[in-house]
């Protein structure tokens, strides 16, 4: 059945179509009518079928899954434009039951009868314009004809004249005359071609009667009269011009002394003698012009013909002469014959077209009774078109009437035009017929639809309110676990106790962890993640997360390490946070499937990748950090579109040096992922393997959440593993450069190594020795951040040499574990000559270790001269403190359990009066303990009234921290209270109405509060700040995020509201 309505459907369209380009390519006058009749049938039938697709998609069962989401979101940007609303509404109107059956019925038939008559008018219009566009053919092929034939006849005219006045001069104006009848002849025959429509010429001289005798004896022939043949024609082989009889006696006579070979029988013929030929004569020499006679049939060939006519005077005539004086200086009269019949023929015959009409030429002198010269009167064609011929004779008129040989074809434009306007209409009738009888059934299943997609939507709302609800009531009791156990740290415990209370940590970070994995991947589905873009440290950040794994790298024996290239700004503006998130679960992974070798991450500019090739890691053992064999990371960014020549993935619309574009790799020599296993690395929840699961854990989405990171940073992510050999991952990432110019940022750079380091160190030289460049590359890195410059020697006798050289000098010598290790007596010796270095302090020694047994073994072999071990992953912090220490310069202070509060941190909050809003008991205590830390004198209160009650100024608070959501009164209600009290006590101490003594000398009272709360899905930064909120920090709280929060405003309202 389905198939048999498909083949119904392309049968239909198919039709259609043919019809529509049918008219398109024939009936291009109604095109724009008809094109805009096609495209609304053709949105027509769009919606019927996307109607059907959409109801019998609804019937599949994929309620409130992936699939049902996009399908409702289609069908919500189709039904509910503006448009497609229009359009629904006339078919609800259409198709419903307010309309009735007969009234539809009356409809189409109407519908039908109005366009079957279109269709006939069209017929009657196209059939009219074909036949106006006919006559137009036949007009101009008439005219065309018409203009040749005069053009051609005004040439040989022309020529006439010219040889008038060719005979004036050499014939009368010579004596003896210069022509005779041979030269005439010869003249005229090689003249011929410049008078394409003459059958020949002759020259009559005027002969007075009494000049008759002596005429004919100088001539030695009779002057024979015409009029006789024009009475009694004869054919041509019977004429005998001596049989015709002399003229008879006149006046004058004009006979015939030159003729052209053709028509030479007409010599010593009489013009004067006939009817025709004498009025031709005398009207020619009374107007000094060219005359034609009327048509007659000519001497000897008895064809029909004309003669052109002009009076050849003597040379003395001026240009003025009355008609008097023209015939008095009359010398003879030259003549012009031309065969009409034979001559339209050859000019027809010159035309392709020759065929397609026919041509009839009239002398309408006489319009009354035109006189025809060439052509026939039959016709089978009622259509003719007449054309002017202008001879250049005024006193005669002629013109040319042309007719179509054939009749007129059918019209078969105008019919299949007429024939496919009422087809479309016929169908158009037909598919209103079937939507109308279609969307009465649809109209209940798009109902059903509608309520689809709000359950749908609905349950979407309802599963963010339950993950909302859901992360606070368990992140609210975490926040007060964990902060407990953060108390807990800070009284004196004994080693057992302190490790059980960090394994309680480690436990609930965990928890947390996943949480906020959890919650990432929900709003990663529903498109509500967005990135922050503040100005961070990177280095900072990635010693961090060193700090975070170093323990565990510690544990298992493996080297981790970090290198950045000196190209890569120190202040970046970007989302520090979820960069962070995106490095942790990189090296998260690689510390769970590595136990041995190294785990590396590498940052460069894209630049340097692109550029140079000692950026990128070989294959060989020899040139990885650990000596073990590494997947080559070059194919890891192979399909990478940013180093490709197709260019970025994502438009950039800041210059080139504004954008920071980094390429990230992690590097380790782990177990590798299965070539099986490796096209589902980055699907959320699934893991390598069941057993990868139960040995390793995890919840298989922190790739899939980092590739959605790494995506809204415009980068790319990409992998390379191999089986037992390790993995290494890359990402792109494009910040914005955290300095305003160049000169700012050197200047950074600078403050920043005398600052974030003591200043003691600069200007002191360190040897490493190391035999890998790739491993002596990172620690250099390192120390050079702490303002040393380094030396580097691949062994202990090389790095003695160095010291002893006295070239440079060297403060401090940091040897490799293994160089150490490989040979303890040449470490004696090495260690035996620095006690006996003879030129100055010799050089503190210090051992550089992964795990803290091999550190004690490598000790206790050389007590005599004990080396201070620094313990990796290095990173600046930890190197300063442990050189400080080791060097007797810095600060050597130390705090409980091993943990330094935060300087900065205390920097800011020392003596500060912090007011702690929440309604649980335990984040009370566990905000108040965190806040004490720091130096802050914190008030605690339970609700959002009471908080007003103590913010109303005047007041002593520094600061607020306001949970969001409490009973009675939540934060945002509270703040937006809090603002409006602070707004009118300021307006009214601006007015004058209030004393500003009275309140503590501040006119302007805005107390910085900040949001703090568990749910990290509603309460959203914009939500705060709309309220009138400061900042944001969630729980429980974290040293960097409550650094930064408080910053803003202590660093700028420290001079305002105390």
């Amino acid at each position: 059945m389905m198939a048999a309505n498909w083949v119904d459907k392309l049968l239909f369209w198919l039709l259609l179509w043919m019809s529509y380009l049918h008219v398109i390519g024939f009936g291009l006058k109604l095109g724009p009518l008809l094109l805009m009749l096609c495209c609304w049938i053709v949105s027509v039938i769009s919606m019927n079928w996307l109607i059907n697709g959409g109801v019998m998609d609804s019937k599949t069962g994929c309620l409130l899954g992936d699939c049902e989401k996009i399908r409702l979101k289609l069908w919500e940007k189709m039904i509910s434009g503006n448009s497609c609303k229009i359009q629904n509404h006339c078919y609800q109107y259409i198709g419903s039951k307010r309309v009735g059956r007969t009234w539809w019925r009356k409809l189409l038939v109407t519908w039908i009868v109005f366009w079957t008559i279109v269709s006939l008018w069209v017929l009657g219009y196209m059939n009219s314009q074909a036949m106006e566009k006919r006559k137009e053919t036949l007009g101009s092929m008439c005219d065309e004809r018409a203009r040749m034939l005069q053009d051609q006849f005004n040439v040989s005219m022309n020529h006439v004249q010219a040889m008038s006045i060719l005979i004036s001069t050499f014939h009368h104006g010579k004596n003896p005359s210069a022509i005779d009848q041979r030269t005439f002849a010869r003249y005229t025959e090689r003249t011929a071609f410049e008078r394409p429509l003459t059958s020949g010429v002759a020259y009559a001289v005027r002969v007075l009667h009494s000049e008759r005798e002596q005429f004919e004896k100088q001539q030695g022939w009779t002057i024979r009269r015409m009029d006789t043949l024009e009475q009694t024609p004869v054919h041509e082989d019977e004429y005998n011009s001596e049989a015709l009889e002399p003229s008879p006696i006149q006046e004058e006579y004009a006979p015939v002394i030159f003729a052209q070979d053709t028509i030479s029988h007409v010599v010593s013929l009489d013009m004067l003698s006939g009817k025709e030929d004498r009025e031709n004569v005398l009207r020619a020499r009374a107007s000094g012009k060219g005359v034609l006679t009327a048509p007659f049939r000519l001497i000897k060939s008895n064809r029909l013909g004309v003669i052109l006519t002009f009076a050849v005077y003597k040379k003395d005539l001026p240009s003025n002469a009355t008609p008097n004086e023209r015939i008095q200086a009359t010398d003879g009269y030259l003549g012009g014959v031309f065969d009409i019949e034979s001559l339209v023929e050859k000019l027809l015959q010159q035309l392709a077209s020759k065929q397609t009409i026919l041509v009839n030429v009239y002398d309408s002198t006489n319009s009354s009774n035109p006189i025809s010269m060439y052509g026939s009167n039959v016709s089978d064609d009622g259509l003719q078109h007449v054309s002017t011929l202008n001879f250049g004779d005024p006193f005669r008129k002629h013109e040319m009437r042309c007719r179509f040989k054939q009749r007129p074809p059918w019209p078969w434009l105008a019919i299949t035009t007429s024939i496919g306007i009422l087809v479309i209409a016929l169908l158009i009738g037909h598919i209103f017929h079937a939507t109308v009888n279609r969307i009465a059934k649809v109209e209940d299943e798009y109902h059903e639809m509608e309520e689809l997609k709000k359950r749908a939507e609905a349950a979407d709302v309802a599963k963010s309110q339950f993950l909302a609800t859901v992360s606070h009531e368990i992140r609210t009791p975490m926040n007060g676990v964990l902060g407990m156990l953060d108390m807990l740290m800070d009284t004196d415990l004994d080693v057992t106790q302190q490790d059980y209370v960090r394994t309680a940590q480690a436990s609930g970070k965990a928890l947390v962890s996943l949480i906020n994995e959890v919650l990432d991947q929900a709003k990663i589905e529903s498109g509500k993640l967005e990135l922050e873009a503040v100005r961070f440290d990177l280095r900072a950040i990635l010693d961090d997360v060193l700090s975070l794994f170093s323990g565990k790298s510690q544990e298992k024996g493996v080297e981790l390490a970090v290198y950045i290239s000196d190209k890569v700004p120190e202040m970046l503006i970007g989302d520090p946070g979820r960069f962070r998130q995106i490095i942790t679960n990189l090296m998260g992974n690689s510390i769970k499937f590595t136990e041995k070798g190294h785990i590396s991450v590498t940052v460069h500019r894209v630049e340097e990748v692109m550029d140079s090739i000692e950026v990128e890691t070989e294959s060989s053992s020899k040139n990885t950090l650990s000596g073990l064999p590494v997947a080559d990371r070059r194919q890891s960014w192979a399909g990478f579109r940013t180093l490709s020549q197709e260019g970025p993935k994502y438009p950039i619309s800041l210059s080139s040096s504004d954008l920071i574009n980094l390429i990230v790799s992690v590097e380790d020599t782990g177990v590798g992922i299965p070539l099986d296993a490796q096209s589902r690395v980055f699907t959320p929840f699934m893991q390598v393997g069941p057993s990868m699961s139960r040995i390793h854990g995890g919840t298989g989405i922190g790739l899939s959440i980092s590739k959605c990171l790494v995506g809204l940073m415009k980068g790319e992510i990409g992998f390379v593993s191999l089986p037992k050999i390790g993995s290494t991952f890359t990402f792109t990432a494009v910040f914005t450069n955290g300095y305003l110019d160049s000169n700012e940022q050197n200047n950074q750079q600078i403050n920043n190594q005398s600052n974030s380091v003591s200043s003691e160190f600069w200007g002191m030289t360190a040897l490493v020795v190391d035999p890998r460049p790739v491993r002596a590359k990172v620690s250099r890195y390192h120390i050079q951040r702490l303002g040393i410059q380094v030396e580097v020697a691949s062994d202990l006798n090389q790095g003695f040499s160095c010291i002893s050289s006295g070239n440079t000098v060297i403060d401090m010598v940091l040897v490799e574990q293994d160089v150490w290790d490989k040979d303890f007596s040449s470490s004696a010796l090495f260690v035996n000559k620095l006690r006996n270095f003879d030129r100055g302090v010799p050089p503190k020694l210090f051992l550089l270790a992964n795990t803290i047994s091999s550190t004690r073994s490598s000790v206790t072999t050389s007590c005599f001269y004990t080396p201070t071990a620094i313990m990796k992953p290095l990173r600046s912090s930890m190197l300063a403190a442990s050189l400080q220490r080791a060097m007797g310069v810095g600060n050597k202070g130390t705090s409980r359990n091993g943990e330094l509060p935060n300087p900065l941190l205390c920097n800011l909050l020392l003596g500060r009066k912090i007011l702690v809003v929440d309604d649980n008991n335990v984040n009370l205590i566990v905000a108040a303990g965190a806040l004490k830390k720091y130096g802050a004198d914190v008030v605690c209160a339970d609700s959002g009234k009471k908080a007003i009650s103590l913010l109303k100024p005047p007041h002593q608070f520094d600061a607020c921290f306001m949970d969001i959501q409490m009973p009675e009164m939540d934060g945002f209600e509270a703040t937006k209270r809090i603002r409006d009290m602070e707004q009118n006590i300021s307006n009214l101490i601006q007015r004058g109405e209030l004393s500003v003594e009275s309140y503590q000398n501040v006119s302007n009272w805005h107390v910085p509060i900040l949001a703090m709360t568990a749910d990290v899905i509603q309460a959203t930064q914009e939500e705060c700040l709309k309220c009138g909120m400061d900042g944001y920090v969630s729980k429980p709280f974290e040293a960097e995020q409550l650094y930064r929060e408080v910053s803003h405003f202590f660093h700028t309202a420290s001079n305002q509201n105390p």
